[in-house]
């Protein structure tokens, strides 16, 4: 008896053993997904889609397929492993044919091996990619009320949010004070219930919420305690990436007593769809995140926003389009749903873009006009300029100055670090009291383990009349936000700033011979930095949003193809916050949150891409991206060319005049972008085109994530229909072609071109007449002239009679050979 149990023993051992290392792997298995299934299989008719087409997925068809697919996944891994050693997490069915499992490595070559098995790839991490902003865009006056008014703007219209789910009590998705939103029938998504309150999700606004941890569970990252299993917000970067694409219109912002101003969506009518796979410690997992994308353009979303990048290019495949995701995201487009992507938070350096396909609009971030500052007055009368989202002590009234190492109760509290003034219970209260507390902002603030918050709340605390925060060394770069308190408070982030601050405090404090301060003498006072300034060099490109050139493969190689896109405002961006949100240490608790990061950028372009999918509901998702791209400007508000801000040789922050590969066609004009005259078009066959025409990609992997095979006559990837030209390598004479539509009356459009003096540029024809609805082409030429190493700049214009203008950049980099 006892040998039995010894074996039975080994068995669920070994079994352990195996599935203790085992990580999640993503397969692709041969066989159209519904998306892409013509027919052929006994018992299946096709359920292929045409291009821009939404799958009907009520339709008994795809239903029946999809179940097979699904079948076929069970079998295969049933056939191979043993019941217990592995677990099937997610079939994937409708844009690719596959699933993920969690399996160990020796399985995942086992089932590499298999028939019938097309790739396995283990998966990778992705990321977050971490108000004012209708006004600046000129959403009130010049683009709702072409819509019916902020009532009516995206009525219908719904958005997918792949992200850290929402926080459904909040103002900006309410409903109460809203005219009643009917039914969607082409929306066919689910409302999961809290499992705490038994309450939907769902309100109306908000029109399906999902959730996706199978990944994050079976990796062990997944804690239901901060990350709840369900759609609720554990994070907070989710309810605001979706209210400032869709939240309700004149929300008023409100914190510590004072208002901030009224957020609003781009889209304020628009339907909210979330798909929760981001939580807050690790981010997510690619399985997750396809899973989510999957079920949304199953659902019937319009849009999809995406807040969202991989950590790292996946190292597993040569080509930065052809992966589970680029390919998830293939489909989505074939499927008629239009997607917004972050670019990526790796800027100022080039080629740090995590968003590389033609697919989807890959959107930069902007620093829009409204600048927050502040500044510190001090009794020797210098005025000391810093960062402060806070009321100002009493007019004309000066206070003492006590820094927090004066003031400590007890020296062993040093191991506190408390002169960033997170614990009130190490410092004096009496000596603090009706005074300026003097702090500094160590490491911590830097991690996250201090936050300015907290300074605020310790002052409080302590009955100071407000506080000062010293940097007195910085690291290169260090971004530093202004950050809304309830009490006077400044961060001077100058470095000679704090210098000139801490000499003024030394000089006029005496002390004893032990170092003891015998009084405090020096005195200052702290403005009003509640109220912005609204400057006129903006939009700038912000410091963090990442850079072009795009790359086409893990080599680093550029690709014939711009990104970003399109640049949109994603600095200092005020929107909802969950309650329970976490992700930002100076918001915790709050209702709303400024933050920055193209994640706030993506979803602009979302919410305005449903404005133009509501007054075009047949355009295709690049119809929309090229209206949004040849319509945007290239200049700031005073009329002068883009700046991006830039490192400079010390090191420090400058601006330098910004080029595509900063802010791609330029910063999105939604008013233009709603009548652009002419689109560049283009469909699923045309991407395969493109995919098809780029060096390096094998033939068999673009069949094995496509289920096509490559019999396209593009000629070279730079002919594939965008709203814009890129030759990465250009040697002698190269001729692209494009094609565009007209989506308004018959006009006369004269084409012009201007290139920097390196490279040579032509067009043809010079003018050409297009009907109401009809297509033309056009080529542009392009020649080396000298080969400098750098790329030469351009653009290609089209000046419509009517008094359309349309512009595409045209960028080229040319060799001898």
């Amino acid at each position: 008896m006892r040998f039995w149990d010894f074996r039975y023993l080994c068995i669920i051992l070994s079994a352990l053993l195996v599935y203790g290392k085992a990580e999640i792997y993503i397969a692709t298995i041969e066989g159209e997904p519904v998306i892409s299934y013509t027919g052929g299989i006994d018992g299946f008719e096709g359920t292929a889609v045409e291009s821009d087409e939404k799958i009907d997925t009520t339709s008994e068809l795809v239903t029946s397929y999809a179940r097979h697919l699904e079948n076929k996944h069970d079998m295969l891994l049933g056939m191979l492993f043993e019941r217990g050693t592995y677990k099937k997490l997610y079939s994937y069915r409708h844009l690719i044919n596959g699933f993920a499992v969690h399996l160990s490595p020796e399985q995942a070559e086992i089932l590499r091996r298999a028939p019938g098995v097309i790739s396995v790839e283990r998966d990778w991490k992705v990321k977050r990619l971490t108000t004012h902003t209708p006004q600046f865009l000129g959403l009130p006056t010049g683009v709702w009320p072409t819509g019916g008014g902020f009532d009516r703007a995206g009525e219908d219209i719904v958005i997918g949010f792949v992200d850290s789910g929402i926080y459904p009590h909040h103002p900006s998705f309410a409903t109460h004070h809203t005219d009643p939103y009917g039914p969607v029938p082409k929306y066919r998504g689910k409302c999961e219930v809290d499992p705490d309150t038994k309450r939907s999700f769902c309100n109306g606004k908000i029109i399906g919420a999902q959730h996706f941890a199978h990944a994050a569970i079976a990796a062990g990252a997944f804690n239901p305690i901060i990350d709840f299993a369900s759609p609720l917000d554990g994070d907070g970067h989710g309810s605001h990436t979706a209210s400032i694409a869709a939240g309700n219109n004149g929300i008023p912002v409100r914190m510590h007593g004072h208002e901030f101003g009224k957020a609003s969506g781009m889209a304020p009518r628009a339907r909210i769809a979330v798909y929760k796979a981001l939580y807050r410690l690790f981010g997510g997992f690619v399985a997750d995140v396809v899973a989510a994308i999957d079920q949304a353009v199953h659902d019937g979303v319009d849009i999809l926003s995406l807040s969202v990048g991989p950590n790292s290019p996946p190292a597993t495949t040569k080509t930065t389009y052809l992966n589970p995701f680029d390919a998830t995201l293939l489909g989505a487009v074939k499927a008629g749903v239009f997607v917004a992507q972050a670019a990526g938070n790796g800027g100022p350096f080039p080629k740090t873009l995590v968003s590389y396909s033609p697919w989807i609009a890959s959107v930069a971030a902007a620093i829009d006009d409204r600048r927050y500052k502040n500044h510190l007055t001090l009794g020797n009368g210098k005025i000391l300029a810093g960062l402060g989202l806070s009321p100002s002590t009493r007019a004309n009234q000066t206070y003492t100055l006590v820094a927090a190492n004066d003031v400590l109760l007890d020296s062993s509290v040093m191991k506190y670090s408390p002169t960033d003034c997170q614990r009130p219970e190490v410092l004096n209260k009496k000596l603090i009291e009706g005074n300026i507390l003097l702090c500094g902002y160590s490491f911590n603030f830097v991690v996250g383990t201090a936050s300015i918050k907290k300074v605020s709340e310790t002052a409080k605390a302590l009955g100071a009349v407000g506080f000062v925060l010293c940097v007195e060394n910085v690291s290169p770069g260090t971004k530093f936000d202004p950050v809304p308190v309830g009490i006077p408070g400044i961060l001077i982030t100058d470095v000679s700033n704090s210098k000139e601050l801490i000499d003024y405090y030394n000089i006029s404090t005496p002390r004893d011979w032990t170092g003891r301060v015998k009084s405090f003498k020096g005195v200052g006072k702290i403005g009003d930095g509640l109220m912005p300034i609204l400057h006129k060099s903006a939009p700038q490109v912000a410091l963090f949003s990442a850079r072009g050139p795009n790359i086409r493969d893990f080599s680093f190689q550029e690709a014939d193809l711009l990104k970003p896109d399109i640049l949109a405002p994603g600095s200092l961006i005020w929107a909802a916050w969950s309650l329970n949100g976490t992700d930002e240490p100076n918001y915790v608790g709050e209702g709303f949150a400024m933050i920055s990061g193209t994640s706030m950028a993506a979803p602009h372009i979302a919410g305005i891409a449903a404005l133009i999918k509501q007054k075009h509901p047949h355009w295709s998702p690049a119809a929309i991206k090229s209206a949004l791209m040849t319509t945007s400007t290239t200049l700031d508000r005073a009329g002068r060319p883009l700046l991006a801000q830039q490192y400079s040789e010390t090191e420090a922050m400058k601006l330098v005049t910004a080029t595509p590969f900063d802010y791609g066609s330029g910063h999105v004009n939604p008013r233009a972008a709603l009548d652009p005259g002419l689109i560049f078009d283009a469909g699923y066959k045309d991407y395969l085109g493109f995919l098809c025409t780029t060096p390096g990609i094998n033939v068999h992997e673009i069949k094995n994530y496509t289920n096509s095979p490559c019999n396209t006559t593009m000629g070279h990837p730079s002919n594939l229909n965008t709203p814009s030209i890129t030759i990465a390598h250009l040697v002698g004479t190269q001729t692209v072609t494009r094609t565009v539509t007209n989506v308004d009356e018959e006009e006369t459009y004269v084409i012009t071109a201007r290139m920097g003096p390196a490279v040579a540029i032509e067009v043809n024809p010079p003018a050409m007449t297009i009907k109401a609805g009809a297509s033309r082409k056009f080529s542009v030429t392009l020649t080396v002239r000298s080969v400098t190493g750098l790329y030469s700049f351009g653009e290609v214009l089209l000046k419509g009679s009517r008094g359309h203008k349309v512009r595409i950049p045209v960028l080229a980099n040319g060799y001898l050979r």
